[in-house]
């Protein structure tokens, strides 16, 4: 059955790992919905986020892999846990003087922020799962989305689990 997984690599910081870790997806034929790679609380390690579809044997064998590239020090299929998964967004929209209320109500009801102001648009700023950002997203089409940027999920098991 085909289903979402949100999978965190710790890797070596070195050149070219992001490209070796992303290739080996692309040449077994999985799609990378989202990919987030910053430092982890370990000094030169840094922490990946992939979210990618597929079944549990698809994950499976992306997993073993996984460990055998050489600077993959650890894999964790986060979605096989409670996890708390979260992303950013920033949002240009047409904002005439007029219709800057109604737009406001949207920013206010998805505790999202306004950023930016320009003449004729607002920039606004949200953060939440990835079903929020679309829900914030489809409010905000009919006032015409200029611009719109998202930084992936990035995500961590809940609780005590490391």
């Amino acid at each position: 059955m085909m289903k979402r997984h949100t999978v965190a690599v710790l890797v070596n910081d070195q050149p070219g790992v992001l490209q070796r870790v992303s290739g080996l997806f692309g040449r077994r034929g999985f799609n990378i919905e989202s990919i987030t790679v910053g430092t982890s609380e370990e000094a030169g390690l840094s922490r990946m986020v992939i979210v990618t579809t597929g079944d549990d044997k698809m994950l499976e064998q992306v997993i073993k892999q996984l460990y055998k590239l050489i600077d993959v020090i650890k894999v964790v299929d986060l979605s096989a846990n409670p996890m708390v998964g979260r992303e950013l967004a920033l949002i240009k929209v047409s904002a005439e003087p007029t219709s800057r209320p109604e737009i406001l109500g949207v920013v206010e009801t998805f505790r999202a922020a306004v950023v930016d102001i320009g003449t004729t648009s607002l920039m606004v700023q949200v953060v939440g799962d990835s079903e929020k950002i679309d829900a914030m997203i489809e409010l905000l089409k009919p006032y015409g989305i200029r611009e719109l940027s998202r930084t992936g999920v990035t995500a961590m098991v809940r609780g005590n689990a490391r």
